[in-house]
């Protein structure tokens, strides 16, 4: 029988934000824009990266319109919503080459951007900030805790769905022995990964996760399931369920939420509006209720650990680095590009802050274990 276990707590929310000083160039409130009167935090974001407006703390601004009412939007912009909610119920858009277009168009933008945002791990997910001092030590944190999670042991064969950049097939090889098979859809990453874990017992392959057959003792996936779509959240549970040994544990990391839907919050949906169009397209964020509906497989959830907060100080610690390494890239990606990637990294921040989205690890154990498992934080 399948256990639902959902988290129990509300999600981190600060008692106070400094506030910031956003102005247009005629030093207009940037709300007052036709784009944001229109659409929202989607105008917003497209007036932002237009130049039309700017914030001394642009994480600190998108929280407060976060946060604040929610303002009638165009017939229009209603009708993007709507288009946006029902398509990916009616067609699955990452069927066949469309399992790739999120590699192409987002982690193949280039590897010196991420190389410039990321830490040396090449780490593009939430730390976990409990006893970090910096980004590195939290992206660190955050992958050994996963290993531990998923109580690896030297020779056991583990699959990672979505591997990046390599840094959770180096970080477990490395420092727990074990063998992994990686996959992206990503040839930028895929690269990179194969270079940085040649002299180790990893496997790196650019394949679909539904194409993969074999069996291993352990599976983990870091905030991959964003981009498998609404349709296949169901498949991607029956894909881990059909690799995994039995008795075998998968450990989630995953950014969950409710989005474009009858309960969503419209002003979140005005900003997933701008991400499915410019940074992340066909990209779904799960519900929770959806993280724990194992129907057709024999998983069930065993722990879940939620770091929301975390993700608001990684976001902010890549937006540091990245404004600060901006000359080195800044010919080949443009001002515009440079506006549209802050409007991103702070507006997801705001978002965590605000309580929107948040971002959890789930280990989900296949069958029957010899011991009941044990949570580790």
């Amino acid at each position: 029988m399948t256990q639902t276990l959902l988290p129990q707590t509300e999600p981190d929310r600060p008692t106070e934000q400094p506030r910031s000083v956003p102005a247009t160039a005629d030093g207009r409130d940037p709300m007052t824009l036709p784009q944001a009167v229109s659409s929202g935090l989607m105008g917003l974001g497209e007036a932002y990266m237009d130049g039309a407006w700017d914030a001394d703390r642009l994480d600190d601004y998108l929280y407060e319109r976060f946060t604040a009412p929610a303002r009638p939007l165009s017939l229009a912009t209603r009708g993007r919503m709507l288009a946006a909610a029902l398509l990916p119920r009616l067609i699955d858009r990452q069927a066949g080459l469309g399992a790739f277009r999120i590699g192409r168009e987002h982690y193949d933008l280039g590897n010196d951007l991420f190389e410039v945002m990321l830490d040396r791990s090449m780490t593009y997910t939430s730390g976990y900030w409990a006893e970090a001092g910096d980004l590195h030590e939290a992206q660190s944190a955050k992958l050994e805790l996963l290993c531990r999670k998923l109580e690896l042991e030297p020779g056991m064969r583990v699959l990672d769905i979505g591997c990046g950049w390599g840094n959770f097939a180096h970080h477990a090889a490395t420092h727990h022995g074990v063998h992994v098979t990686g996959l992206t859809v990503s040839e930028e990453q895929a690269a990179i990964a194969l270079d940085r874990c040649a002299d180790l017992p990893v496997d790196i392959r650019v394949q679909d996760y539904r194409t993969m057959a074999d069996t291993f003792d352990r599976v983990a996936s870091i905030e991959m399931i964003e981009a498998v779509g609404r349709r296949n959240i169901p498949r991607f549970f029956q894909s881990v369920d059909r690799c995994l040994a039995d008795g075998g544990i998968f450990g989630l990391q995953v950014i969950s939420g409710d989005m474009l839907s009858r309960t969503s919050d419209r002003r979140m949906d005005q900003f997933i509006l701008w991400l499915l169009k410019y940074i992340f397209p066909d990209g779904y964020l799960p519900h929770p209720a959806e993280l724990s509906d194992l129907r057709g497989t024999g998983l069930r959830v065993e722990d879940w650990h939620r770091f929301s907060a975390d993700y608001d100080r990684t976001l902010l610690a890549w937006s540091e680095r990245f404004n600060a390494g901006w000359e080195t890239i800044a010919e080949r990606y443009g001002e515009r590009f440079r506006r549209k990637w802050n409007y991103y990294l702070h507006g997801c921040a705001a978002a965590f802050r605000a309580g929107h989205i948040d971002v959890q690890q789930i280990v989900y154990v296949k069958g029957d274990r010899h011991e009941r498992y044990q949570p580790k934080r």
